[in-house]
């Protein structure tokens, strides 16, 4: 299967949004002090500048799979280590303060061997995931995918929804022996235009859709797109003033290893 292409130009359109629930993760992680903070799954570095100035001795490593967007990082902040892996096998190379993994554990599989893994690097572990997979922009998506000429070649892609229920990552935490915090939160984002929340899927959710179907400009993507964003207006329509709401159900978790 393809794999995803990122781009950080897109991805940063809604990018004030979308650093919103980094920053309320990174607002409840206990610690007053750290020499190593790891940013599992980095992007383009937009947690970088709050990593620092609530740590700022810390030497800060950033971990992503995405050459564009660890380029991106690099435009940027000269400071950070950076590391081009995949999130689901990395290690650190030795025990560190705070691991956060902000918007990327919903594309790994088996939770179940990764939690406890990532607990065992870290005094503190992070994570916020996207928990809308119910809603209907995600339902759309889905249904779209069963419904036209690129049925076959979707067949077996799946959407980053490896999220678990929240009462499973409890007994998780609490079988590897952590102290957890554990919330939800619903962002309502404004958007703007009749199309935004098709815009706001393809800087995200969409990317395996079209790295199966040859690439975002390609015409079966194109097609896709068209059918998925008339369904999508269709449930977010637009207000009066040309926005549209999009409610973002979102699920966090700090624990701590003792």
């Amino acid at each position: 299967m393809a794999e995803p292409v990122w781009d950080p130009t897109r991805y940063a359109r809604h990018g004030d949004a979308r650093l919103q629930p980094a920053l309320d993760l990174l607002a409840r992680v206990p610690l007053t002090k750290a020499a190593r903070v790891v940013d599992l799954g980095c992007g383009a570095g937009a947690l970088f500048p709050a990593l620092r100035a609530r740590f700022p001795g810390a030497e800060l490593i950033g971990v992503d799979r995405s050459a564009s967007m660890l380029a991106r990082v690099r435009t940027l902040d000269h400071s950070v280590r950076l590391i081009e892996a995949d999130a689901a096998t990395w290690r650190a190379e030795s025990h560190v303060d705070l691991i956060v993994a902000n918007a990327v554990l919903h594309w790994l599989a088996d939770h179940a061997r990764l939690l406890p893994d990532l607990l065992r690097q870290c005094r503190v572990l992070a994570v916020q995931v996207p928990d809308n997979f119910a809603a209907p922009s995600h339902r759309l998506v889905r249904e779209t995918m069963l419904a036209g000429a690129w049925a076959a070649e979707l067949r077996h892609v799946t959407l980053g929804d490896q999220v678990l229920p929240a009462k499973a990552y409890a007994a998780l935490l609490r079988r590897a022996g952590a102290t957890w915090d554990m919330w939800r939160t619903t962002y309502f984002q404004q958007l703007d235009g009749a199309d935004a929340v098709l815009e706001w899927l393809r800087g995200t959710t969409l990317l395996p859709v079209h790295a199966a179907l040859g690439g975002a400009d390609q015409p079966l993507s194109r097609a896709f797109d068209a059918a998925l964003g008339a369904r999508l207006r269709a449930a977010y329509p637009v207000d009066t003033s040309g926005r549209v709401v999009f409610p973002f159900r979102r699920l966090f978790f700090v624990a701590e290893t003792g």
